[in-house]
């Protein structure tokens, strides 16, 4: 329940704190005082997008800030500790506007989201104005308006995931199907260039062997030449190094024959002739290998052009070629892969298109028997509220189909209100009835219907009173004044026949101070109020019989709340 209301540099507001009761409490004054600013500074409080042109002229900064009392509401002081925020009885919300845009929301003194302030709104407050003539207009509401009062939400919600789960297979099953499609014409050319791969077979670092094996074969004969010529001087003409050098070793042991004082062993010298020997018969052993072999230099040269094509058409280099091989190698197993995927999200599609539909079947069968419900409530309300022949109904337009895929994301049901406003009349859907009074009616039948089942703690009704008058006005009254023992409402009204229903009631006016208009909300007092319904009956100059009249109304609304209380009360018994 909302208790106490605070307001600085708001529109034409200077600064002002509202405190608001239980049960139905009437805000008044004349047209332009600044009624509905109250209610857009309340909607702040709840979410709704904030402006800088909502901050009074001259000042930098707004502030809106609301206390209410949520004792007993356990299940918002749950979702506030699930949220992060702290929770107990009372409940301080606070929103700072600042021209500069960093604007600021708080929840019991610790920094908000808007989403966070959304979230919550639903359990706090519900705001019946303009808006919401709007969107009882709109027949893509109506469902959701059908759904909530049947408790059919949760199962709603059911059905939006399995909904969402067969959207979500046929998107991928079309993207499947795209890429096969696209695969398929891509697939033959990918096979073939595969091909000539595989033809060749090409291995790491053959290109650079071959290369080596060419150089050698193109110049086998230079290369015979020099090694018979290196193999003759080391080891095989006559006064070859190898013979030199045995000459030598042969000098050296006649020297240490004489003189063992000579510093250099024999064993040294043979070592560096054994290894002349080996790289002499080394030399020998490689030229008689080296033959000129123009059929292998020519298999070289056809291996190495078929190779280099390979290399021109992917990537230049062999290494490029056998990484695009692998790659060809995946996109084919793809192409498989998707085939398989594509048969399981079909049968994925299947199952949930069979489930879809029994959901669907479900929520239409379910809205079926809360359309008729609904139906009996509205009319019982709209016969009190002065509309004795009018018959409301709920119309399926088209009812859950075979076909899955005509399914929405709310169902397979499309529905739209109408009205039968007077006997004789044929049905009209609600968006063509002409009558403001008729649709203001239609509206708060269909609050007091939906509140009874909603658990929000205050209803804030804006205008109500459009397009009504005389004795509509009290049935009206008299409604709200029922609605009130249920839940706190906030009534502004210009009718006096509804505010004459009140319990507390504020009085909106404007003053100038300093050359500048200010808007000043007061509870006023019983004198008060008989003032204040006065003018509302006979304008600015409240006579002694609108006094009377005034005094008449608050007593006729005192009598009737009375026997509603006694009514109730035999009913409970």
């Amino acid at each position: 329940m909302l208790r106490d209301l605070s307001i600085a540099n708001f529109a034409i507001i200077d600064e002002l704190r509202v405190s608001f009761d239980e049960g139905l409490n009437v805000i008044s004054g004349e047209t332009g005082a600044g009624k509905s600013i109250l209610i857009g500074a309340v909607s702040l409080l709840l979410g709704d997008r904030a402006a800088a042109d909502m901050i009074r002229t001259q000042t930098d900064t707004a502030t809106v800030e609301a206390l209410f009392d949520i004792q007993g509401n356990q299940a918002l002081q749950e979702k506030l500790a699930q949220m992060g925020f702290a929770a107990g009885d009372d409940l301080v919300i606070r929103r700072v506007i600042s021209r500069s845009g960093k604007n600021k929301a708080q929840i019991n003194g610790q920094m908000a989201t808007l989403a966070n302030l959304a979230a919550i709104s639903e359990s706090l407050i519900n705001i019946c104005g303009q808006h919401e003539h709007q969107v009882i207009l709109f027949a893509e509401n109506h469902i959701d308006i059908l759904d909530a009062f049947g408790g059919i939400l949760d199962a709603r919600r059911e059905y939006a995931a399995v909904y969402d789960r067969f959207q979500q297979c046929l998107g991928r099953i079309a993207k499947l199907e795209e890429l096969r499609r696209r695969s398929a014409e891509k697939a033959d050319w990918i096979r073939f260039q595969l091909e000539e791969i595989k033809s060749l077979n090409p291995r790491a670092g053959e290109d650079a062997q071959l290369a080596d094996e060419r150089k050698v074969l193109a110049n086998a004969r230079t290369l015979a030449d020099r090694a018979d010529r290196a193999y003759a001087l080391l080891y095989a003409d006559s006064g070859s190094v190898g013979e030199q050098l045995k000459e030598a070793l042969s000098q050296i042991r006649e020297i240490q024959k004489i003189d063992p004082g000579l510093n250099l062993r024999p064993a040294d010298v043979e070592g560096s002739y054994v290894i002349l020997q080996e790289a002499a018969l080394a030399l020998r052993d490689y030229q008689k290998k080296l033959v000129f072999d123009p059929e292998r230099l020519a298999a070289i040269d056809e291996r190495q052009d078929a190779l280099g094509r390979l290399k021109r058409k992917h990537g230049g280099t062999l290494e490029a070629v056998l990484a695009r091989k692998r790659e060809m190698e995946e996109e084919l197993q793809s192409v498989s892969g998707a085939e398989e995927e594509l048969a399981r999200l079909k049968k994925e599609k299947d199952a949930a298109a069979g489930e879809l539909r029994e959901k669907a079947l479900g929520l239409s069968t379910m809205r079926q028997q809360a359309a008729r419900s609904l139906e009996r409530s509205v009319d019982r309300e709209i016969h009190d509220l002065n509309m004795p022949h009018a018959s409301f109904a709920v119309k399926f337009l088209r009812r859950c189909p075979e076909d899955e895929t005509a399914c929405g994301p709310k169902g397979g049901d499309e529905i739209e209100f109408y009205l039968t406003a007077n006997a004789g009349e044929e049905p009209k859907a609600l968006h063509k009835i002409a009558s403001g009074g008729e649709l203001s009616r239609i509206v708060l039948a269909l609050k007091n219907v939906l509140t009874r089942i909603g658990s929000v703690d205050t209803v804030v009704f804006d205008e109500v009173d459009s397009g009504i008058g005389g004795a509509t006005a009290e049935i009206v009254g008299r409604k709200l004044k029922t609605l009130s023992a249920h839940h706190q409402v906030i009534c502004i009204t210009h009718l006096p026949q509804i505010a004459s229903f009140g319990g507390p009631h504020l009085r909106v006016s404007k003053k100038i101070v300093g050359g500048r208009t200010s808007t000043v909300v007061e509870k006023i007092d019983d004198e008060q109020k008989i003032e204040e319904i006065g003018r509302m009956l006979g304008g600015v100059d409240v006579t002694e019989t609108a006094r009377d009249h005034a005094r008449e109304l608050l007593a006729a609304a005192g009598a009737a709340a009375g026997r509603s209380r006694n009514a109730k009360k035999s009913a409970h018994r």
